[in-house]
This record gives structure tokens, C-alpha cells and sequence, in this order.
């Protein structure tokens, strides 16, 4: 059994097939994609991280020995194992020759498929030039995930990690963008060096010049001692400017200073000071639409905007939100003393297939709530009514009068055994009146 499920996209347009392959799939412990084209298994391929691909040989259109090519090319970190009814030398030959490890002639034993599978997926771990999602994990231990977009973050972060470019992280709310600074800062060469996180949404605006850039002596009303900032703070380090976009003119303008000339100045003070300090700032908003209603500056965008990392929806990568989900089980679950707590499959695919508006910080936090409200397994049962599917509506046809009198009346007959008497008090009719109404 593997330990962790790899993803395997599997060609086939016979249907039969495919559904074959999935449930065998399935009792190995891997999670299985489905095509029933070459188009299609390369629209799958480019959208999503694929550990291994079985194709058929035989199909219309475009066959699978294309599919192959393509893939070495593109994709050449994916193993690829062939299945084909029309087995010969020729075709088996043709197949290795464009990229396929290995070669299966249908029909094919449990057995033999998995033999097959497992030597493909060895045969990947060997490769040196392949760079295996949990090494990426090893490395930046914060983030996790197994997604294409999880692993071009880790590959950004690994190259601008020991060197101070100027960072923009730009995304939605929860989607981590502090985690990446810290990222950046805690796995490069100035780990050992301050990380000082700023919220300039967080702080007044008649405050937070002096709290970034620090004030001397008599610079305002209550300044009684000279007072550093938290850029002097960061030196040698990072300074995190998280929600950028809120801040102040007069806060661009300076930070464009520090940018420039690498020096700041204390409010009252007319001598500029050397800093060396990283700047990571991130946003949620679009500030290019702040740059076109003026409320921020132009050229302080591009100084800020040398790496650009855009965070990615958790919606749009849910292959990782099963690897979350056991990350966080693992760290409540000890935090809250449930450390054996477990997840039932069905509870995950649940959890999946919501489209999470608030991101990583929302799954987090629900399952906190989980491990929580739970005892020892978190199952459907124990899921927010909220992720569940809605209980279907059926229209409500518009009826007549007749239909809708009908209706009561013989709902008030059931209530009182077909009592005729006590249905005709309840009505507010006589007997007579109720026996015409129920010839009608």
C-alpha cells in the first residue's frame, strides 16, 4: 500500500475500462483522474499534478502513442505505463521509444498492474532531475501541499529565499501570504536575523509613520525620548508590510525613499539613516486599480513589485486540501490533546468539494472546530450543515382553488378518522355542505 496517494491519470475511451482501472486503482490506495481522450488527459495534465500516466494505445482521433510524446516533452517527470488489446513488437517498441516505461497487453491481472505501477513509480523516485513534492515539504515546512501551483510557490520562494529582491505577494484573504514571508525569511541565509511583521491596516493613520520609521526627541506632543522604528527593528532582516494598499501618501512616499536610497528618516529628525532591510508587503486588494484612482503611487508599485508571487484560491487547488486537512488534524489534534483523532474519507471528500470563500485560514479554522467538537473520528455527521449539499427545492406548481380546498378538506378528514361531524366544525360548515363538497 502507498503511503501517501499519488495521483494517476488514466486514458481509456472504453468506459468499461476506466471504471476497471479506477476501483483497481482505488484498492491500492491511489487517487485516480479519467479520460476518455488525448485532448482531454492533456487539458488534466496541464491543470493538475500527476504522479503517473496509463494510457491505451488504441483510440480515436489521436491515439495514445501521441499522448506519450506529448508528455515526455512537457511532462517528462511523469512516468508512463501503456495498455493496449492490440499487442505486438512493433507497437511495444514504438511505445518505449516515445517515453512509456512500461508495456501491459489487456486483459491483465490485478497483480500484474500493480507490479507495473509500482515499478513506473520507483523507476520516477530514482530520477535526480525530478523533484519530489515532499522534499519541497522538508524544506519549507510551513507549506504544504502536492499541487502544480503548491510546487511553483516552493520553487519561488527557493530562489529568492537568500537573496533581499523586493517581494509583492499579492491574493486573497487567508490564502497565507504572511506563511510565505516567513517562508522566505526562516529557509534562506538570514534566518538568524529579525522577521517583523507590520499591519498597515492595523495601525492609525496618525501613528504608523512613527511606528515604521521611529521619531526623535521634541518631533511631536508627547514625544519625550528619542524612539526607534520597526524598520530600525528589521535591520539586517525582513520587514513584512501586509495590507500595503491602506497605506498613507505620505507613508508611500517615504517607503519610495527607503526603496531608492536605502535610508529612512525619523520623524524630526533632517538626517538620513542607512538601513539594510528586505521588504516583503503584500495586499488582497488590486493596486493597479488603487494606481488608476490615485490612491497609490505608480512608481512606489514597480519598487515593490521586483518578485511577484500571486497566491492561489484554495478553490482552484483542491488537490491540496487533503494534505491540509492532515496537517492540521496532526497540529490541533495534539494542541487541543486529541492526537489520534482520525477523519473518515467521506468527511475529506466533503471538505473538498467546498469551494472554501475563506481560503486556507477558513479550513483551518473549521478544523479546529472539528477536532473540537468531535471524539475520536470526524465523520459526515460531524460536519457544519453548511459544506453539506442543500436539501433540494422542488417548485411549487400554482394550483386552483378547487385543488387547494380539496386538499384541507381531506387533510382534516385523516386528522379526525373520517369523523364527518367533527371535520365539519373544524371547517366552519355544516354536514350537508361538506357531503356536497366531497361528491364534487
Amino acid at each position: 500500500m502507498s503511503l501517501k496517494k499519488e495521483n494517476i491519470l488514466i486514458v481509456d475511451d472504453n468506459y468499461d475500462m476506466l471504471e476497471l482501472l479506477q476501483r483497481n486503482l482505488k484498492d491500492l490506495n491511489f487517487h485516480s483522474y479519467k479520460a476518455t481522450s488525448v485532448i482531454e488527459a492533456i487539458d488534466i495534465l496541464k491543470s493538475s499534478t500527476i504522479d503517473l500516466l496509463i494510457t491505451d494505445l488504441q483510440m480515436p482521433e489521436i491515439n495514445g502513442i501521441e499522448l506519450i510524446k506529448y508528455a515526455d516533452e512537457h511532462f517528462p517527470n511523469i512516468p508512463k505505463l501503456v495498455i493496449t488489446g492490440f499487442p505486438s513488437v512493433d507497437t511495444a517498441i514504438n511505445a518505449v521509444k516515445s517515453g512509456a516505461l512500461d508495456y501491459l497487453t489487456k486483459p491483465f491481472t490485478f497483480e500484474e498492474l500493480k507490479k507495473s505501477i509500482h515499478n513506473c513509480l520507483k523507476n520516477k523516485k530514482k530520477n535526480p532531475l525530478n523533484k519530489k513534492v515532499e522534499d519541497s515539504d522538508d524544506f519549507i515546512t510551513n507549506l504544504v501541499g502536492i499541487s502544480k501551483e503548491h510546487t511553483q510557490l516552493i520553487d519561488i520562494i527557493k530562489r529568492v529565499k537568500n537573496n533581499k529582491a523586493t517581494v509583492l505577494i499579492q491574493g486573497e484573504s487567508g490564502t497565507g501570504k504572511e506563511l510565505i514571508a516567513r517562508s522566505i525569511h526562516y529557509n534562506g541565509n538570514f534566518a538568524s536575523k529579525p522577521f517583523i511583521s507590520v499591519n498597515c491596516g492595523g495601525i492609525p493613520e496618525n501613528l504608523i509613520e512613527s511606528e515604521l520609521f521611529g521619531y526623535v526627541k521634541g518631533a511631536f506632543t508627547g514625544a519625550n525620548e528619542t524612539k526607534a522604528g520597526l524598520f530600525h527593528a528589521a535591520e539586517n532582516g525582513t520587514i513584512f508590510l501586509d495590507e500595503i494598499g491602506t497605506a498613507t501618501h505620505s507613508v508611500q512616499t517615504r517607503l519610495l525613499r527607503v526603496l531608492q536610497e536605502k535610508e529612512i528618516y525619523m520623524i524630526g529628525s533632517q538626517k538620513p539613516q542607512k538601513i539594510n532591510v528586505r521588504i516583503i508587503s503584500a495586499t488582497n486588494s488590486n493596486l493597479q486599480n488603487s494606481i488608476e484612482n490615485g490612491t497609490f503611487r505608480e512608481d512606489l508599485y514597480y519598487r515593490l513589485n521586483v518578485v511577484n508571487i500571486e497566491t492561489t484560491p484554495l478553490r482552484d487547488r483542491k488537490t491540496d486540501i487533503p494534505v491540509l486537512i492532515t496537517t492540521f488534524l496532526k497540529k490541533y489534534g495534539k494542541e487541543y490533546g486529541k492526537p489520534d483523532i482520525k477523519i473518515t474519507q467521506k468527511a475529506i471528500d466533503i471538505l473538498t468539494r467546498h469551494n472554501w470563500p475563506g481560503n486556507i485560514r477558513e479550513l483551518e479554522n473549521i478544523i479546529q472546530r472539528l477536532i473540537i467538537l468531535s471524539d475520536k473520528i470526524i465523520d459526515t455527521n460531524s460536519l457544519p450543515k453548511s459544506l453539506k449539499y442543500k436539501e433540494p427545492i422542488e417548485h411549487e406548481k400554482l394550483k386552483s382553488l378547487h385543488e387547494i380546498e380539496k386538499s384541507y378538506i381531506l387533510k382534516v378528514l385523516a386528522a379526525v378518522n373520517n369523523n364527518k361531524t367533527k371535520a365539519a366544525e373544524i371547517l366552519q360548515i355544516d354536514r350537508k355542505t361538506l357531503r356536497q363538497k366531497l361528491l364534487k
